[in-house]
């Protein structure tokens, strides 16, 4: 961990297709944020890694590689995968998942935020106070089966079982984040409640989360909390999503939930992730590499850009550096502006603008939130 005598450290991934020109954007604009904000420079350690090093090397990434990101302060990822690369069994290359899985990234948190001249839609106008968190534990699940190879139990030809793995210890600490982070999102004036969404009346693992969160919320009496099961979660995401808050619920189901959710407020584009665990955590925009579209300067950045917002909070706080959370306020606000404005019009939405443009115009728009702030 860093202190205030050293400075602060990001292992960079930038992975594939567009992850690589999303991550440089992101770079660039935490760096201007984290200066007008006052605080020390972030370093970075590149690491090689995704489905192209795959190709050229014949590893998912590069020697020492998962070491030096468990090393430092954080992790940034651009994207990973390419659709002609595949691993031996024909899965995609994922040294992302295995990073999860090493360094126990419990706490997904997906937020779900919508903003002013972006795409809505749902045509209920309460769908503009869309803002809501899916909290998705990273680690067991479904998910189990898929960060470690030879988890799958292969029969042959003829059967593949996958496990679905809900411990005690992971979904505590799970359960007991999602209240935590509804105390947070209470002091900066949201809702704060938090649902518990899971398929309790089907699965004995999934009786077994429900019951480890009313063990949890009754060390959080002034919270308000809710039970969903994940196909009604999905129809109500749909049908009165500004009634959630923090939604927090087992790996695969917050993988679809989340996608759905990122839908609701734009697209992939606007879906940002952070992946904590107790020591470190992972930041990366939630959409894929998208190949089909790379080097054409037509990636919207704002998810990962949203991500690195994350990211410099997370430092913030585990460094002991308050001024990266102004920082990461700086690039809130600065999104917001843009919408607002209605200056930010990513191509993803229908807009006249590519990632270069987008890029520079939220340059301009850090300075200005900066004026904002300082009135």
């Amino acid at each position: 961990m860093s202190n205030n005598s050293n400075p602060v450290e990001v292992a960079v991934i930038r992975g594939d297709g567009i992850g690589i020109e999303v991550t440089d954007v992101t770079l660039s604009i935490v760096d201007k944020a984290v200066s007008l904000a006052g605080a020390d420079a972030v370093s970075y350690a590149f690491i090689k890694a995704g489905a192209g090093y795959y190709r050229d090397t014949g590893q998912d990434i590069e020697e020492g590689g998962e070491e030096r990101a468990g090393e430092a302060d954080a992790i940034f990822l651009g994207a990973i995968g390419l659709p002609s690369i595949r691993s031996e069994d024909g899965t995609e290359i994922s040294p992302h998942l295995r990073l999860r899985d090493r360094y126990q990234l419990y706490a997904g948190i997906r937020p779900v935020k919508a903003y002013p001249n972006a795409p809505q839609r749902l045509a209920d106008p309460r769908a503009e106070a869309i803002d809501f968190v899916i909290l998705r534990e990273s680690t067991e699940g479904l998910f189990y089966s898929a960060a470690v190879h030879g988890r799958s139990e292969v029969i042959g030809d003829t059967e593949v079982r996958d496990t679905l793995r809900i411990t005690r210890a992971t979904t505590e600490k799970l359960h007991k984040f999602a209240f935590q982070l509804a105390q947070k999102r209470i002091a900066r004036g949201k809702r704060g409640r938090v649902t518990c969404v899971d398929k309790a009346n089907v699965f004995t693992s999934m009786a077994f989360f429900r019951s480890i969160f009313d063990e949890v919320k009754a060390d959080f009496p002034d919270i308000e909390t809710g039970y969903n099961y994940v196909d009604a979660q999905a129809l109500d995401l749909v049908r009165r999503p500004w009634d959630f808050d923090v939604m927090v619920m087992e790996n695969m189901f917050g993988d679809i939930l989340s996608d759905l959710a990122g839908g609701l407020v734009g697209g992939m584009g606007m879906a940002a992730c952070a992946e904590i665990g107790d020591d470190t955590g992972l930041f990366q925009p939630a959409h894929g590499s998208a190949p089909d579209i790379m080097g054409q300067d037509k990636a919207n950045p704002l998810a990962a850009v949203l991500s690195g917002a994350l990211m410099l909070d997370y430092l913030a706080e585990k460094c002991s550096q308050l001024e990266l959370s102004k920082a990461a306020g700086l690039i809130e606000r600065a999104v917001e502006m843009g919408f607002e404005q209605n200056r930010l019009r990513p191509m993803e939405f229908g807009g006249d603008m590519g990632t270069k443009a987008m890029h520079t115009t939220l340059k301009d728009l850090l300075g200005e939130a900066k004026a904002s702030m300082d009135v």
